[in-house]
């Protein structure tokens, strides 16, 4: 709109004409165009109109505009007076001082001075020293105005202060004084924006101000402590930014800088931070006269979580080079820190105060320090364990004095063992080096530490131990072999027991984050040891609590290992805890009245132990959690739960100190529950509730305590009104401590919640259970917040199965708890109750069960409607949550109603925030779980009231809750929404452009409201009609608004809104300038704003990834102010190399996430154009190197330079060195690694990234970047990830190494012919693959180097045997771990399996390829024999090795294989390669591995195996092995017929497979192994003699007919038929033959051989043959099925089905190449079928085959007669084995054979009467038919008269077809007629049609001689008929022979042509001639009486005849010349050495 007008000045009429409520986005906007437009505006462009425009600026600041709109007022006149004359600006500044001096107080005139303060500070700022010295009247003016201001007016002060200083610089030393003085009382204003903006203006002064970092930096530093007090999150980030900055300016400040003033050392820097953290200021007297009697108080939390923020910020502003410097002093401090007695006075301080140590050590060595460097942090780490360990020693054997020191090193041990622990984790394998270097010491340290004093220390090493195992899995086995033996030698020690046990349980626990495990009978070990240390708890009083602990634990721990190893021991472990329990009530009652305290405390914690270790079992075990174990579980279970009501005379008669006991008692309880299923414990119910109540209610617990849980039971996007949002930043781990939220009242959430204080020492079961995905160190609950945490998850599983008598009790007892209890206590109870609520209203929904009665419900609205107008917010939301909950339960629209009418009239009437807020949240979740429909009645007065709501600008807490309702209210609403979003959104627009900045929360809930608005318009944004225009403009102003706002939350909410935008409407978002925004949030330190930067990029890349990768690159290069480090990744690398860096530094897994899948997008879309930028960026990745093209060193004196603060500059976080950039990790370098390949398939698509020659040409001709030009990089990176240290990167290496072997095998070097590219790679390739063969490396990676090294060694690069021996010395050095029969005592049993199973493969597919090459090398010529065959050589020597391996290996697949209910049928003991415990473990590898080896046994087979059997004994074969596969009790015959089971049965039950959409690889090799099975005449005798099998496989193959189109597939399934077929008829031939030995012995002759022979074949003597045993009638069926679906039309009803869609008779289809192939190969099979049937049943399957042979001779065309030749001459010849099948020699079925073939054949002769196909083709298909029947058929099919007339005719109407290839065939074909032997056949077509071809040949001999140009279908006519004619010659009888050829020869003669004009006769007429001419010098000497009798008799005859004899024997006489002239040429030319080479080098090639 404003760009149209083209104009600056503001248009005041077309204002005016604006209704009121519209002027502020109309002026915003016009400012918005100014803002954009002066920035590019030359001086003389607005000369003309400066002043007009300065005068409308100033009267828009007394306008009262908004903080948006005065902010861009602002910068325009900033803007204005840079680019024009500056003359008016000491006037604008004086007006504007004025306007501050102004004692208004009035709410009208706030803001005006407001603006004119925002206004001054953003021209100071822009303008700098333009402003002379003006600047101190400003400084005064304001500073005065701060002492009777208000808050708004104070922040603004400090915010234009900042602005001030910041422009300025050092200008403005002079007024710095004043400024702090003034910045000291404002750092602890009680408002806490102000405190953000004085401690930003603070930071602003450093810059110039060094008396702050000198002589005043202890003030300073003791003012920063002062406002961490009662400090919410904001201040906290800003003044601990200011804190850090302050330290690390004092190392980093040159001493020219600060003049006379010393800078403080390091040592002092760190001495100032600690009393921070330990006492909570410096200074003389802090504190009360109390307090300093009492000895020191502990610090507030706000100051200790402030000063660790303080902290990270210190040493991240200094950089990672220098805290390597300083790592041993750095890491010393800090943990010393938590040895001070004043960090941990208590145990919740204690934890505390070590995560604080833990987050800083986190955030500076895992995200500062590169690989190498957290190596040796790790080293500095050990030995400050070493260090306190020796101090924990010393104590104990020295005086108790000591025991205090102790007490307090604990703590560093525990901060130092989880630190050490997380930078292994981080490391992942490539801490492997350090890990395992003895001079490290890093396991010996920590293993020390398990026997430390401190019980904290101990579960700290255990919890190190399981991270570095899981980082090195190596270290895992070892590891339990050490502490197992520990336990055993030190059985005495309780800290031994206790520690050891603890790092047995951990250990147990990494296995299974470990990709290959641990040997399978550890676990069972461990559960020895365990069961021993319960059974001997009893015998020695002072070990019976650790031992009983200990021992349950690890009991715990080995459920964790699965079915596979629980599953022996369960009945021990049934046993166990049978006899935990008290098995009757008369025991339990005798239990009551024994013991002693310490009795009780051992039975309790046994009893607790047994029910964690049942719960573990529980959750790792499912499948064996049968109804049999759940009914035997639940007597313990039962007993437990009586006990426990029964337990308070304990405490009354042995102390209060066993309640901790019974709490860990009911919690194990309530978690066992909690995973059976709750109708199996249905008659506990009564008893289980009064217990679970009673924990929630906190009936007998005096403290106040809540459940953890109701965080995560609100909805996710309620976390924006209860600031939960703080769980998404960096600072989640430490800011959980802080009970305030960020409210202005400060008002706690929880009041007595546990958040943030766990501790691994509350719940030891967490050493063995899963980490959430993400953190490092489990922190479980203290245990009084664990217990009532699972009381609440039970009570909702529960609730929802119990009576509705009961929900109602429980329902009023919960308000009369709340009734009764008082104050805080009444908090925490409804707390609970409302999480319990929450919890069982879920599992109704999700159980989909009624909530009940009337009554029921009334007491559950009580409850929740008493909430709403609670002044804590959380209940509010919760009674909220539940009332949504609840309607959604209820499902009723009356209910809805009352409860949508009673919030209106609540709202109407209601005054106080509490209740308006509470009531508008209950509305929107009645809208949110009813959903649109359901409240659509209600949406208007919902809307209306909530719109009401929101412009309450006197509570922003109102609008804060009504905005979200709406926001809520638009989600649910969808379409029905539509009609309001206009009111809505001109409602946000006028909040945002009035609404405070500082209210972020009001703000952030606009943003949600904005992006369900955008979401309800949806793709109607796309629109151009007016409205949908105004709408469009509305929320992108919007969201210009907030992306202006200074807050990075509110910044994240603007970015979202825009990533909704640009989905619906892509065009209408400016790329242009979002892209920027993006940009420079990337690094932003707030983790939201980065993560909403991440999303919205990982959107637009997935449309316009060239489009973001272009704009940013070119707004790096324009933004002078950019850092230089990041333009630099940017520029050089682009956004995807900026987003690489992030990689590094992220830990947020959505984050990295949303990176990863951005980084994938882009690389989709630009790899494939830009291959060199993007294999640049891996390279650098993969190599280490930094990713910024120009490192630059760090400039210590930086910090004196100005810096301009403009919003681009936040590309990174706050300043250049806070992301030193490390050398990539090894979690980037494994997605480069990824990508690696991702390119290699992105560049797929083009044939030029695979052909050097194309792409060489391709980059000189049209420029370009090509892959192949990048093989040595390719290659180089794949080698360099594969060789690495990192297990997952040697992955991707051999993956993508594989990859690339596979792409460029075949791709040939130009300079070289007959060579490939990779040849010259090959050492490369082999020292690459040859670590992966090492004795330490993992199996899975070793597994996956032997699937490479077959891929190489198979894909013929190698030319020479010598240059794959490398390659094949390693398959070869692997073979010695099949021979050993040895299994990894490392790894898991199913490790070996996998690496065992990866060798056969490899094994197998160099075999197949090996076989493949001599297939193909015998039907090729010999010249590359030697080279051809040395890849079988290299596997011969192994093959009777490995062909034993590859049988077992199958055998072992097979039995896998079967169902479960055949699993009794396995082995015991297990197969070849696997144990009986792995069984269920490695299918998936041996699913993975079988199709190769089938293939090559199968091929083994076949190509001798079968036939040495037996014979060949195998040397060193294991022994497991040697029962296994050697079956010395069977002969070779049977062990042969099994091996042919094994085979076929395998590739059976796999084309069985129901995934008919799987890869057809394994089908075709399935095929291929039957086909190469039954070409061998062993498993073919075998499959003929088994009719069921036969049946099986064809009806098997049917199905692959059915299923797999491919053609490949389908012609295999008829070479499979194929052979059934010659399988059965050699069966058949070879029965008969023995019949008829036995029939007739010694050489007599049969009787009645007919009717001896008669029941041999399918369908006896009867000829019936039966569907369902016939094997005949399964192949037909598959010939059919096959030919149907090519040619529908041939059977309409049976396509139909066979799968075919055939929708009338007419659909028909047309045959092609493809259909032809497949038609083809199913009459072969057709044809033999009949062979198969006994006589009586032979002819009825003849005649299928006969009808198919038509039907498809029907279908050809004449076209295909010629284009598809074989496929009509192999159909012929089908026809021809029918004609002539054998069965037409036997009596008893001739009879019905010929009259079957006489009906073909005058089917034949008569179709094409009655067809509608055209006539030449039908009678072209007639003529080529009748010739087959007369030269195949018996004489009786074809000398039928009426037939044979039939055939006469045909034959005479297609030789009057003049010109046609009908004619043409007609006369060839009856060349073969006349050669028929049997004259009474041939006979009368001689007589019938020579008259005709005399007549022809005449015909034709007149045409010649008058036509010039004779066509070329004539001349083949006259050389066939030449031909024919001469086979009469040939047959006529000696009397008739000088008739015949009398009749030939002149014929002939006519047809030469003159030899005078031959010269210029047409090439027809010479091809005519010469062909006469040769069958004329041919008869002569054949019949020379004949003819010279002939020729002597005409004398014209002969003279012609010598004429053109004479003329061919000149013209072959030249021709000769000229060859031998020429080949004389040739011999002088090479003429051959007079010296004889003994070798010839005649195929050298150099």
């Amino acid at each position: 709109m404003m760009e149209l007008s083209h104009s600056l000045i503001l248009n005041e009429e077309a204002l005016q004409q604006i209704p009121e409520p519209k002027r502020p986005v109309f002026i915003f906007e016009w400012l918005r165009f100014l803002d954009k437009v002066l920035v590019a505006a030359q001086k003389s462009d607005i000369k003309g109109c400066q002043k007009k425009l300065v005068e409308q600026l100033i009267k828009q600041i007394h306008e009262s505009p908004g903080p948006p709109t005065r902010k861009l007022i602002g910068r325009c006149l900033a803007t204005l007076f840079n680019v024009g004359d500056a003359s008016l600006l000491f006037d604008t500044i004086n007006k504007c001082n004025d306007t501050v001096r102004n004692k208004d107080d009035s709410p009208s005139f706030l803001q005006v001075k407001l603006a004119a303060i925002s206004c001054l500070g953003t021209m100071y700022q822009h303008l700098g020293r333009m402003t002379g010295r003006s600047y101190e009247e400003t400084v005064h003016i304001l500073l005065k105005s701060l002492k009777n201001a208000e808050s708004q007016t104070r922040c603004e002060v400090m915010m234009s202060m900042e602005k001030i200083v910041s422009g300025l610089g050092n200008a403005a030393t002079s007024v710095h004084k004043d400024i702090f003085k003034a910045l000291r009382h404002c750092l602890t204003d009680r408002v806490m924006t102000v405190r953000c903006a004085a401690a930003k203006c603070l930071q602003e002064m450093l810059k110039s101000s060094p008396f702050l970092y000198t002589s005043d930096l202890e003030t300073v530093t003791s003012l920063c402590f002062r406002s961490f007090e009662g400090s919410n999150y904001e201040v906290r980030c800003a003044v601990s930014e200011l804190l850090g900055i302050v330290m690390a300016t004092t190392q980093q400040a040159s001493h020219p800088t600060v003049g006379k003033n010393r800078l403080p050392t390091l040592e002092e820097v760190l001495n100032l931070m600690a009393s921070g953290f330990l006492r909570g200021g410096i200074g003389f007297l802090k504190g009360s006269a109390g307090e300093m009697i009492k000895g020191g108080s502990s610090v507030s939390r706000e100051i200790r979580v402030g000063v660790t923020h303080a902290y990270v910020v210190f040493i991240q502003k200094l950089g990672g080079s220098w805290l390597e410097s300083n790592l041993n002093t750095i890491l010393t401090h800090l943990l010393e820190l938590v040895a001070n007695p004043k960090a941990v006075p208590t145990h919740v301080d204690a934890v505390y105060s070590r995560k604080c140590i833990n987050f800083i050590l986190q955030s500076v060595l895992g995200r500062l320090l590169g690989e190498k460097a957290q190596a040796s942090a790790c080293k500095e780490l050990v030995r400050i364990i070493i260090k306190h360990v020796n101090e924990d020693s010393s104590a104990e054997s020295s005086s108790k004095d000591n025991s205090q020191d102790t007490a307090l090193s604990q703590h560093v041990l525990v901060c130092s063992l989880q630190q050490l622990g997380s930078l292994i984790c981080v490391l992942d394998t490539t801490a492997s080096t350090i890990v395992c270097d003895p001079s490290a010491g890093i396991i010996e340290s920590v293993v020390s530490v398990l026997v430390h004093s401190s019980s904290a220390a101990r579960l700290a090493a255990a919890w190190c131990l399981r991270l570095i195992t899981t980082a090195v899995p190596s270290q895992l086995t070892p590891l339990l072999e050490r502490c197992s033996d520990r336990l055993d030698a030190l059985k005495s020690s309780p800290e031994a027991i206790a520690g050891y046990s603890a790092a047995l349980s951990a250990l147990l626990g990494a296995s299974r984050s470990t990709p290959l495990g641990i040997p399978q009978n550890r676990g069972k070990m461990i559960f020895n040891v365990a069961e021993d240390l319960l059974r001997s708890a009893s015998q020695n009083s002072r070990l019976s609590l650790q031992r009983t602990q200990a021992g349950w634990l690890m009991i715990g721990s080995v459920m964790t290992l699965g079915s596979s190893v629980v599953k022996g021991l369960l009945p021990r472990m049934m046993l166990l805890w049978k006899n935990s329990f008290p098995r009757s009530n008369k025991e339990l009652e005798q239990e009551r009245h024994r013991g002693d305290a310490f009795t009780w405390q051992v039975t309790l914690e046994g009893r607790a132990g047994a029910l964690a270790a049942m719960a573990s079992f529980l959750m790792h075990c499912k499948d064996l959690v049968t109804d049999d174990v759940v009914r035997r579980l639940l007597s313990p279970i039962e007993s437990a739960l009586v006990m426990l009501v029964n337990v308070g005379h304990v405490f009354k008669s042995y102390g209060q100190h066993l309640k901790a006991c019974a709490a860990m008692v009911r919690m194990r309880l309530y978690e066992v529950l909690s995973l059976l299923p709750p109708r199996s414990y249905e008659g506990t119910y009564n008893s289980l509730l009064r217990l679970l109540v009673a924990e929630f209610t906190l009936t007998e617990n005096p403290a106040n305590t809540t459940t953890s849980l109701l965080r995560s039971l609100c909805h996710a996007n309620d976390s924006i009104i209860l600031g939960f949002w703080l769980q998404d930043t960096d600072h989640k781990a430490i800011e959980d401590q802080m009970e305030p939220n960020r409210k202005l009242d400060r008002d706690n959430l929880q009041p007595n919640s546990a958040s943030g204080s766990g501790s691994l020492e509350h719940d030891h079961t967490a050493l063995y259970k899963i980490l959430k995905k993400g953190e490092f160190v489990p922190d479980p609950l203290p245990l009084g917040v664990a217990v009532i945490d699972m009381s609440v998850v039970l009570f909702g599983l529960v609730f929802p199965v119990v009576a509705y008598k009961h929900r109602l009790q429980m329902l009023d007892h919960f308000s009369e708890c709340i009734r009764q209890a008082k104050a805080t206590r009444q908090e925490a109870v409804q707390i609970n109750i409302f999480t319990a609520l929450l919890n069982a209203l879920k599992a109704l929904v999700e159980t989909k069960s009624s909530l009940g009665s009337e009554d029921v419900r009334k007491a559950a609205i009580r409850l929740m409607l008493g909430s709403l107008n609670h002044t804590n917010p959380i209940l509010r939301c919760a009674a909220g949550e539940a009332l949504g909950r609840m309607a959604q339960v209820v499902g009723d629209g009356r209910f809805v109603a009352e409860m949508a009418q009673h919030m209106f009239d609540k709202l109407k009437t209601a005054r106080d925030a509490a209740s308006r807020t509470g009531h508008s949240l209950a509305l929107g979740c009645l809208h949110r779980y009813v959903g649109g429909m359901g409240t659509g009645q209600h949406l208007n007065t919902s809307v209306s009231i909530l719109l009401a709501l929101a412009q309450d600008i006197n509570a922003p807490i109102v609008q804060l809750w009504a905005l979200h309702a709406l926001s809520m209210i638009a989600d649910s609403g969808g379409p029905m929404f539509r009609s309001y979003v206009e009111p809505t959104l001109s409602i946000v627009l006028k909040l945002l452009l009035h609404m405070a900045p500082t209210h972020i929360d009001v703000h952030q809930c606009i943003g949600k409201c904005l992006t369900a608005l955008i979401t309800t318009v949806g793709p109607e944004l796309q629109g151009n009609s007016l409205s949908v225009c105004t709408t469009r403009s509305s929320f992108l102003v919007a969201c210009a608004i907030m992306q202006d706002h200074s807050d990075p939350l509110v910044q994240a909410e603007a970015i979202s809104c825009l990533q909704q935008l640009h989905m619906f409407a892509p065009r209408h978002v400016n790329l242009t300038n979002l892209v920027p925004t993006l940009c420079s949030a990337l690094h932003s330190s707030h983790l939201l704003l980065r993560r909403a930067s991440v999303a919205c990029l990982r959107q637009l890349a997935q449309r316009e990834a060239s489009e973001i990768s272009a704009h940013a690159i070119s707004w790096a290069k324009e933004n002078s102010s950019f850092p230089n480090g990041a333009k630099d990744t940017l520029c050089g690398n682009g956004l995807e190399g900026a987003i690489f860096s992030m990689l590094d530094t992220e830990t947020d897994i959505r984050l990295v996430s949303d990176a990863h899948d951005t980084l994938t997008s882009m690389l989709q879309t630009l790899a494939e154009e830009n291959v060199g930028h993007w294999l640049q960026l891996c390279k650098s990745v993969l190599t280490a190197t930094e990713l910024i093209s120009k490192p630059e060193k760090e400039d210590t004196s930086e910090v004196d330079n100005d810096m301009d603060a403009d919003d681009e500059a936040r590309f990174k976080a706050s300043d250049e060195s806070s992301h030193t950039n490390v050398s990539p990790r090894w979690s980037t370098r494994v997605f480069a690694a990824e990508s690696l390949q991702r390119i290699i398939h992105a560049c797929e698509g083009k044939d030029v990234h695979f052909d050097l020659g194309l792409a060489r040409e391709t980059k000189i001709a049209s420029g370009g970047d090509f892959l192949v030009l990048h093989l040595s990089d390719l290659i180089r990176m794949a080698f360099m990830a594969a060789t690495s240290d990192s297990d997952p990167l040697r992955i991707e290496g051999l993956k993508a190494l594989e990859i690339i072997i596979g792409k460029f095998s075949k791709v040939p070097e130009p300079e070289f012919p007959d060579h490939v590219i990779l040849e010259q790679y090959q050492a490369q390739v082999g020292a690459a693959l040859r670590p992966a063969f090492s004795p330490e490396t993992p199996s899975h990676i070793t597994a996956f180097a032997c699937q490479v090294c077959s891929a190489w060694i198979g894909c013929g690069v190698a030319r020479d045997l010598n240059d794959l021996r490398r390659v094949h010395q390693l398959l070869v050095s692997s073979l010695e771990k099949l021979h050993k029969g040895s299994n990894s005592s490392v790894y898991n049993e199913s490790a070996s399996t996998m690496e065992k199973l990866a060798i056969l493969k490899a094994w197998a597919e160099v075999y197949v390829v090996a076989m493949n090459n001599k297939e193909n090398e015998a039907q090729k010529s010999d010249a590359n024999k030697d080279d051809q065959e040395s890849l079988l050589k290299l596997v011969a020597p192994e093959l009777s090795l490995l062909s034993t391996y590859w049988l077992a290996f199958l055998k072992d697949y097979a039995l896998l294989s079967l169902p479960p209910e055949f699993r009794s049928q396995l082995p015991h003991e297990g197969g070849a390669f696997y144990s009986s415990d792995t069984m269920d473990t490695v299918r998936k590898f041996y699913k993975d591995t079988w199709p190769p080896v089938l293939n090559a046994a199968t091929l083994w087979l076949c190509n001798g195996g079968f036939e040495e059997t037996g014979r060949a004994s195998i040397p060193n074969l294991p022994r497991n092995l040697h029962t296994y596969v050697v079956q010395s009790n069977k002969s070779t015959e049977e062990i042969n017929a099994d091996y042919f089971h094994l085979v076929f049965g395998i590739c059976l039950e796999a084309l069985c497979s129901p995934y008919s959409s799987s890869s057809v690889d394994y089908v075709m090799i399935c095929l291929h192994s039957f086909i190469q099975l039954f070409s061998h005449p062993l498993p073919s005798k075998i499959l003929g003699q088994d009719s069921q099998l036969s049946i099986e496989l064809a009806n098997v193959l049917h199905r692959m007919l059915l299923t797999r189109e491919s053609l490949e597939s389908q012609l295999s399934v008829m070479k499979v038929t194929q052979l059934l077929v010659t399988a059965h008829k050699n069966f058949i031939e070879s029965e008969r033959k023995k019949h008829l030995k036995e029939l007739a012995p010694a050489n007599q002759e049969p009787k009645d051989l007919n009717s001896e022979l008669a029941s041999l074949g399918e369908g006896g003597e009867t000829g019936v043959i039966a569907p369902e045993k016939s094997v005949v009638f399964s192949i037909l069926e598959n010939c059919l099925c096959l030919i149907v679906r090519q040619l529908p039309q041939i059977s309409p009803s049976l396509a139909s089905s066979t799968g075919t869609v055939v929708q009338n008779s007419k659909c028909t289809k047309t045959i092609t190449e493809e259909s032809a192939l497949l038609i083809l190969a199913a009459l072969k099979v057709a044809v033999q079928l009949p062979v198969l049937c006994s006589y009586a049943a032979s002819a009825g399957v003849a005649s299928i085959a006969l009808h198919l042979i038509v039907g498809v001779l029907k279908e050809v065309t004449a076209e295909q007669i010629t284009s598809f030749h074989s496929f009509v001459q192999g159909t012929l010849d089908c026809l021809q084995d029918l004609c002539s099948s054998s069965m037409l020699k036997n009596v008893a079925s001739r009879k019905d054979w010929i009259s079957l073939l006489q009906s073909g054949l005058a089917h034949l002769t008569h179709f094409s009467k009655s067809s509608m196909i055209p006539a030449d083709t039908n009678d072209l298909i007639a003529i080529l038919s009748i010739n087959v029947y007369i030269t195949s058929a018996p004489r009786e099919v074809v000398c039928a008269p009426n037939l044979r007339q039939h055939c006469i005719n045909t034959f005479k109407h297609a030789l009057q077809q003049d010109g046609t290839i009908v004619q043409v065939k007609a006369i060839s074909s009856l060349q073969s007629v006349f050669a028929h032997p049997d004259m009474v056949v041939v006979g009368p077509y001689i007589h019938a049609l020579c008259p005709k071809l005399i007549e022809l040949i005449g015909q034709f001999s007149s045409e010649l001689s008058s036509q010039t140009n004779f066509p070329e279908i004539k001349v083949l006519a006259v050389k066939e008929l030449i031909h024919t004619l001469k086979v009469l010659v040939d047959i006529a009888a000696n009397d008739k022979k000088l008739l015949i050829v009398g009749l030939y020869v002149p014929t002939l003669v006519t047809l030469l042509s003159d030899p005078e004009t031959s010269q210029v006769s047409s090439p027809s007429r010479n091809t005519i001639h010469q062909c006469a001419l040769q069958q004329l010098m041919k008869i002569g000497p054949q019949y020379p009486q004949e003819f010279r009798t002939v020729v002597s008799k005409n004398i014209r005859l002969k003279n012609r005849l010598e004429a053109c004899i004479r003329a061919a024997h000149m013209g072959s006489d030249a021709h000769r010349d000229s060859l031998q002239e020429s080949e004389n040429r040739s011999t002088i030319r090479t003429s051959s050495p007079t010296i004889k080479l003994k070798t010839d080098f005649s195929n050298f090639t150099g």
